[in-house]
């Protein structure tokens, strides 16, 4: 049985859970590897037909249901290092606890292609996670982490890379990420992240 089928929904039609795709906003941003949170929750929204749009808790949003579960879907529009700050005023607006705060980001550990699915945890150098972890003072949320390949060398600038964009070589694996996260956070909400770990780790 997995972590979260226990939750029960809370029937009122508020949102029970949050969907965050980490990123940075502004155009030249937009398809990096950084932002690869937002693509996920582009992907996301465009398969459930709902607009992420809509400006609240410093991120664009949208709600959808999905798995049986009211979900805000979130982009927040700080900066990656103060994704924190969108996060904690959605959570206390809404009483949602960390276990159903689902946060999804890029990781340079991963190869282009792979996702890897965590129940909690570190940040592990992310510092949209680190951020969170900070504000909201538990590490206590599950999290989707989108490969996106580690520095060609060890010289390049990190800052750089995370900011460039996919190699057209790289970008059909990483369309299958997004659509393999796509399906896991399905099965999380639908309490079977067990199956999502084994499907995709």
């Amino acid at each position: 049985m997995g972590l979260f089928s226990k939750l029960k929904t809370n029937g009122s039609g508020s949102v029970e859970w949050l969907i965050v795709g980490l990123g940075n906003p502004g155009a030249k941003y937009l398809r990096t590897r950084h932002n690869s949170g937002w693509l996920t929750i582009d992907n996301l929204a465009a398969k459930y037909k709902v607009q992420v749009t809509r400006s609240k808790f410093k991120s664009l949003c949208g709600t959808a249901e999905i798995s049986g579960r009211r979900c805000l879907l979130m982009k927040p529009t700080t900066m990656m290092n103060r994704s924190g700050e969108a996060v904690v005023e959605a959570r206390n607006f809404y009483k949602i606890p960390p276990e159903r705060t689902l946060i999804i980001c890029d990781d340079i550990s991963l190869d282009p292609g792979r996702i890897r699915i965590r129940r909690k945890g570190s940040d592990g150098g992310q510092k949209g996670l680190r951020s969170i972890i900070e504000l909201n003072g538990s590490e206590q949320f599950p999290r989707i982490k989108i490969g996106v390949g580690a520095k060609p060398h060890p010289d390049y600038d990190l800052a750089a890379w995370v900011t460039s964009e996919f190699s057209d070589r790289e970008k059909p694996a990483v369309y299958q990420s997004f659509v393999n996260a796509v399906s896991a956070i399905e099965l999380i909400l639908d309490g079977k992240t067990d199956e999502a770990m084994n499907r995709f780790n």
